[in-house]
């Protein structure tokens, strides 16, 4: 893995690389971001983007979400993968926000995770973007690139998450989840990586190879 004391000289190069970087998900308020985020599972934020202005015109806030029959919702949002899953999704979410919360969105993780369609990922992004906690949420962008190059070493998703957190400074973890997304998406690509143009290619053992 990458040397401790190299791990900072990279998250500095990739915030000057990328000082833009910060949650895609276009939305106004914490309701917004937590449906949006539901729905980006295994969908670009692009696409999702393209879906949400007119899913909020229509169900502004929890309770209209709420009232809604999920197959009237699925119209709006069924240009996106899993369409019909998630629209069930969303309503639920919705319905417990209003019965459980009063309609707003905890921030606390295990009252996230307990709602509909809401994982591990979408928590964190939630508790980092809509609360301003330190989290990492590992998608598939953190993964494929913190592996590469070597921040850690792992085979699953939670034990990235973790061993990141034990390595990267805390203060520093939700800047370092947005940064390695647009370094995912912009020059560490899943197929064809652009090591040539890397910026921090002198660190990473997929151009190296492993360290002793």
């Amino acid at each position: 893995m990458v040397k401790s004391e190299d791990i900072n000289k990279i998250l500095d190069i990739l915030e000057e690389t990328y000082p833009e970087a910060e949650c895609a998900l276009v939305h106004k308020n914490v309701y917004q971001l937590i449906i949006a985020v539901a729905l980006s599972a295994q969908t670009t934020d692009k696409s999702v983007n393209q879906v949400t202005p007119a899913l909020f015109e229509a169900y502004p806030a929890p309770d209209a979400l709420a009232a809604a029959a999920p197959e009237e919702v699925a119209e709006y949002i069924k240009r996106i993968g899993m369409y019909k899953t998630k629209s069930k999704n969303i309503v639920g979410l919705a319905k417990v926000l209003v019965e459980k919360y009063n309609g707003q969105v905890p921030d606390d993780y295990d009252s996230l995770i307990s709602l509909p369609g809401v994982g591990r990922k979408t928590a964190n992004v939630v508790l980092s973007v809509g609360f301003g906690h330190q989290r990492i949420a590992v998608d598939t962008h953190v993964f494929r690139v913190s592996n590469r190059i070597g921040l850690t070493c792992e085979k699953d998703v939670l034990k990235t998450e973790l061993s990141l957190m034990e390595r990267i400074p805390e203060e520093r973890w939700s800047r370092t989840h947005h940064s390695l997304i647009f370094h995912g998406r912009n020059c560490c690509d899943a197929r064809k990586p652009k090591c040539d143009i890397c910026p921090i290619a002198s660190y990473c053992e997929y151009v190296l190879g492993p360290s002793k």
